[in-house]
């Protein structure tokens, strides 16, 4: 897990045994192969990048911090800029074959794939997608670009909450989707059957990563790293492995939003969620629509256990909490968004500084640490990633 979540948990749930036996704890922030999630999920990107810098990345992702060296190559920043819009050709491809919608690929692919739950906040996401569909229904927007957003993901069986948040999303879509007004400005998509399979498809083709957890909540994350390793920017909170991102890649190249968890766990024993709706007009819009059966005409009643759940003081994901830093750091995503060239520079340095986050620095420190085993050799990685993509 995340180096946030080791200390969470010794001074926390083991509390008592790291007093006992702290020579007994240590952490191993996890990782993800490159070999699966760039060499083979990434074909076009693994081709300029063996072209430019060989293929030994593949086997010693920090090699990748040479990319730092060609931000400003114009030949390499325009080859750059091609293989991600083959990539979200990729993904609008996927979308339309499962969903029948068609997006425009110069839209900004806003993504958040993974386990539906509450404190993964996939309804934060629908707060903010709801504020845009209104910006462009009723008022006039601050900053805009266009945007595509796509939330897929699967509920556990007995999670009848959580599905009800994928009906929300379904809904939602629906309307906007289908509104004259919207145009290209927006579209919602619930992408069906997230697998592994997809994900090598979606990852490639992202330009902004969802990663917004309540902060304290998640134990690490690898959707993360593997949008990050294919040049996505993140969007997130200060939680889980989010936090030794943006420590990779700077400020400048992360879109940090949110309280952080300790001021999550000082702020529970006094939340008022009806002070912050009171509080934002925006905020209070957002809520109307849901309440008032915008989304759900012919389904009186479908969502009142999630707006309730947002509005009580006892909601431990504290989703509107962080509703109008989620919504002004978007503004900073479109403006960055609109300025390609800063874009594709953010992008860039993303995968050049995600070298951390491979599973091989993991299993070296594990080793290292704990196993003390003897590496074996193997043959030529880049002729097995090339087989198993043939």
């Amino acid at each position: 897990m995340a180096t946030l979540h080791s200390r969470l948990l010794k001074e926390g749930l083991f509390r008592d045994f790291y007093q006992l036996w702290p020579e007994k704890f240590n952490n191993k922030t996890n990782g993800v192969t490159p070999r699966r999630w760039l060499g083979v999920a990434n074909p076009g990107l693994r081709k300029l990048l063996c072209e430019r810098l060989g293929d030994d990345w593949l086997t010693d992702l920090k090699q990748l911090e040479q990319l730092e060296q060609l931000v400003d190559d114009t030949t390499f920043v325009e080859s750059w800029v091609e293989v991600r819009q083959l990539n979200k050709l990729r993904l609008a491809q996927l979308v339309c074959e499962r969903t029948g919608v068609m997006v425009a690929t110069d839209a900004l692919f806003d993504v958040q794939v993974k386990r539906i739950h509450e404190y993964k906040r996939q309804l934060l996401n629908v707060l903010h997608i709801i504020h845009l569909y209104a910006q462009i229904k009723f008022g006039t927007p601050k900053v805009w670009t266009n945007r595509c957003v796509i939330i897929g993901g699967k509920a556990a069986p007995g999670y009848a909450l959580a599905k009800t948040i994928i009906k929300l999303v379904n809904n939602v879509a629906h309307v906007i989707n289908h509104d004259p007004v919207v145009g290209e400005r927006l579209s919602l998509i619930f992408l069906p059957d997230f697998s592994v399979s997809a994900m090598e498809i979606i990852c490639s083709g992202t330009d902004l990563s969802e990663q917004i957890s309540t902060a304290g909540k998640e134990a690490s994350g690898t959707g993360n790293m593997k949008f990050m390793l294919n040049g996505a920017v993140t969007i997130g909170t200060l939680d889980g492995a989010n936090v030794e991102i943006l420590e990779a890649v700077g400020e400048d190249n992360f879109f940090l939003f949110g309280l952080h968890a300790d001021e999550v766990e000082e702020k529970k024993s006094h939340y008022d969620p009806q002070a912050l709706i009171n509080d934002d007009p925006q905020l209070q819009q957002v809520l109307n629509l849901l309440e008032s059966g915008y989304f759900n005409q012919f389904e009186p009643g479908i969502f009142d256990e999630l707006i309730s759940g947002l509005k009580s003081a006892a909601d431990p994901w504290m989703t509107l909490a962080d509703f109008r830093s989620y919504v002004e750091t978007q503004e900073q995503v479109s403006a960055a968004y609109n300025d390609s060239t800063r874009w594709t520079r953010m992008s860039i340095l993303n995968s050049a500084r995600c070298g951390y986050f491979s599973t091989d620095r993991t299993m070296a420190e594990y080793n290292d640490d704990i196993w003390h085993l003897r590496p074996v050799e193997v043959g030529s990685v880049f002729d097995e990633v090339e087989k198993f993509v043939s």
